[in-house]
């Protein structure tokens, strides 16, 4: 016999056991939906809502006009044409007089529903047909006082799935889910907010805001319901974050950094490459009294491709040990650590700091050096992929992490490099890819944020410029030009091997094509799927100009740094995400030369695809770039955040709800400056539930 384990509250009932589910419902709400309780599908919220506040007359209706709901009774029903290409023509008409509603697809399961002489609520979108005004596709309900109390005024409507619909689970069919939950969970509904809060900000309570925000009253209460759920959602998540970054200051001490030295001073006058950016002083500044304060130092560093910002960890690394403390840098791919490994190696060639590398590749026997030489304190900086976290790797005296694109870690991988020592190292996080203010509060809510935004003087800003595949020649003949002064070029392909369902050009077939379009030099080819060691191969070449042109898909988006390389053509750009374009752009324009950015993509583009292309075109700026690819993908796309568990939003949208954003922040900020720990009773119910937001998604306070 099996166990039923009761649920902890109603709202973690089984989605099963709600009326009008049962199990089939409830598996397909499950696999669809990802719809499994009471709370799940009370937090379903609708993505818009269509007004049937009126009734309209047939006589009233033209075909430039939105959707109209009509009420009238259905005369006459005709089924024509092969059973493939069949269409159902309806009459409904009314004391005014009779549009045609039409068919041309599940025409069996609507039929059996039909009956004439019956009266029905029919809603849709008008038009013209072979000069009859018909709807085609209507929602339809028989005309009853309970339906047409349903539908009248604003109606919500939810996202469904064709499995769904062919259970009669169609936004129709999740409406009246809702209102049955509703009525059955009112009293679950308690509130999370304090009483001087909701009076203070003059929020709509709870359990009024979710009844408006799936059977809304009017617009205003929507308004008001909508405000109320978005500001809860963001308030907890910034008071979660602002908490755990003040639990941070206060309970975790930090190395102290007090003195800049020999490794510092002799590095700034003798070797220092350029000189720096005031945005590069004014960053290093605020990392400097980070790692004096006694607190662990938390920051993000982040910055344009190019600005410098390996610089500034290098710089910051070389505080740490004229302090007398080692450092490791973290990078996410073996191709982008070793590029960092390389570029500190070339920062210090002439000085006597001792630098290694360490990733999956590296030989067991020289890991086992390697880990000697961090336990007794010889090698001063590592750099390495997440082989720098598994347990054998021991630090003598670890005082700087500094992690690159840290977006593309789990928290529980970072909080391993975290646990090397007892007292926690000074934390620097980089990131290439600008982040929106937006996602930065949220993504980022608890670090301090430093940015560098100025370039080095003597880079020329790369021309990005359009092409449609049908110039193909006339860009290789501009391709030509510049490899015949010298320089190298890169041409990127969005996939390996060819596509069954696509037309994209593949890199196996671009790279014949370069090779026969460009004979007289040499052509290499890197992809993912090549061996490290073979990838690091090409790369060299490709450095030492022995190779001219390189191919190549994604592999190369990050950390690859040739100067001599000043032309990027991108194959399918309409394939591309903003940041990922910008980050690949970004190879070229590393030296004093002229460089060019070549989008070249069919002349038939998706109008989000244009719009990101026209985008490019328009700007170089990496943080504008940043908030319209938040605008047009959304976060967790843009960042691949899914898997931090912060951005799991249900109704806000850090694109349009930046102001309800800023107030949560601001809100949160003052809350806690009054009562760090929310221990006043006035509070309590704000610290039940970051508990309980603890115990669904893990405590994370102490990690970075």
């Amino acid at each position: 016999m099996a166990i039923v384990l009761k649920p902890a509250t109603l709202l973690d009932t089984p989605i099963e056991y709600l009326k009008g589910v049962g199990p089939l419902r409830s598996e397909a709400l499950g696999k669809e939906l990802n719809i499994h309780t009471f709370k799940d599908l009370l937090y379903f919220y609708p993505f818009r809502y269509v007004d049937r506040t009126r009734i309209y007359k047939i006589k009233e209706v033209n075909a430039e006009m939105p959707f109209i709901q009509l009420c009238g009774k259905i005369t006459h029903v005709e089924i024509s044409g092969p059973k493939r290409k069949q269409r159902m023509e309806v009459d409904l008409v009314d004391s005014t007089g009779r549009i045609q509603l039409m068919w041309f697809q599940g025409i069996n399961w609507v039929s059996k529903k039909l009956r004439p002489d019956t009266e029905y609520i029919v809603f849709g979108k008008p038009s013209s047909f072979r000069g009859i005004l018909t709807i085609s596709h209507p929602s339809m309900e028989e005309m009853t006082m309970e339906n047409l109390e349903m539908v009248k005024g604003l109606q919500p409507v939810y996202s469904s799935t064709e499995t769904l619909k062919s259970k009669s689970l169609d936004s129709n069919g999740i409406m009246k889910l809702q209102r049955t939950l509703l009525s059955k969970i009112e009293n679950e509904l308690t509130e999370t907010f304090p009483t001087y809060m909701l009076e203070k900000l003059r929020l709509m309570p709870r359990k009024e805001a979710m009844r408006n925000i799936h059977l809304p009253s009017g617009i205003e209460k929507l308004n008001q319901a909508q405000f109320r759920l978005k500001f809860e959602e963001l308030f907890y998540m910034q008071l979660r974050l602002l908490r755990n970054k003040t639990d941070r200051e206060v309970t975790v001490k930090g190395f102290i950094f007090s003195k800049v030295d020999t490794y510092v001073n002799d590095f700034y006058r003798s070797y220092l490459p350029f000189p720096l950016t005031e945005a590069q002083k004014r960053v290093i500044r605020e990392i400097r009294t980070d790692m004096g304060s006694g607190k662990q130092m938390n920051r993000l560093l982040q910055g344009d491709v190019g600005s410098g910002k390996t610089l500034v960890a290098l710089l910051c690394m070389l505080i740490a040990l004229d302090n007398g403390f080692q450092c490791c840098m973290m990078a996410p791919t073996e191709i982008l650590a070793t590029q960092h490994f390389a570029t500190l190696k070339e920062f210090l060639k002439d000085m006597p700091v001792r630098v290694a590398l360490i990733t999956g590749s590296t030989k067991e026997s020289a890991r086992k050096i390697l880990h000697e030489e961090l336990e007794n304190g010889q090698l001063q900086i590592i750099v390495g992929t997440h082989a720098l976290i598994e347990d054998r790797v021991k630090f003598k005296h670890l005082g700087l992490v500094v992690i690159d694109e840290q977006h593309r870690f789990g928290v529980n991988q970072r909080a391993r490099l975290w646990q090397k020592n007892d007292t926690p190292p000074h934390i620097l996080v980089m990131t290439a890819t600008p982040i929106p203010r937006t996602l930065a509060m949220t993504l980022y809510g608890d670090l301090d944020v430093s940015t560098i935004d100025e370039m080095p003087p003597g880079r020329i800003p790369i021309k990005t410029l359009h092409k449609f595949d049908t110039k193909r020649s006339e860009v290789f003949s501009f391709i030509k030009k510049e490899l015949q002064k010298g320089r190298q070029a890169y041409v990127i392909y969005p996939f390996i091997e060819e596509s069954e369902n696509s037309d994209i050009e593949n890199l196996v077939h671009g790279y014949e094509e370069i090779q026969k379009a460009f004979p007289g030099n040499a052509v290499g080819m890197m992809h993912g799927r090549m061996k490290f060691a073979e990838r690091e191969r090409t790369m060299k070449l490709f450095a030492e100009n022995k190779i001219q042109i390189l191919v190549a898909t994604t592999v190369i988006e990050v950390g690859v740094n040739v100067p001599n390389a000043s032309i990027i053509l991108i194959e399918s750009a309409q394939r591309f995400g903003l940041s990922q374009l910008h980050q690949l752009r970004g190879r070229v324009g590393r030296s004093t030369y002229q460089s060019f950015c070549i989008l070249m993509t069919p002349y038939e583009r998706g109008v989000d695809a244009r719009a990101r292309i026209n985008i490019m075109v328009a700007t170089n700026d990496g943080f504008q770039i940043s908030e319209e690819d938040l605008r047009l993908r959304g976060p967790g796309d843009m960042m691949g955040t899914q898997q931090s568990g912060i951005l799991d939003l249900k109704i806000a949208n850090l694109a349009k709800d930046s102001a309800v954003l800023r107030q949560a922040r601001i809100i949160a900020s003052e809350v806690l400056g009054e009562d760090k720990k929310l221990g006043l009773e006035k509070n309590r119910l704000l610290l039940e539930q970051l508990r309980q937001m603890d115990k669904e998604k893990g405590d994370w306070s102490r990690i970075s």
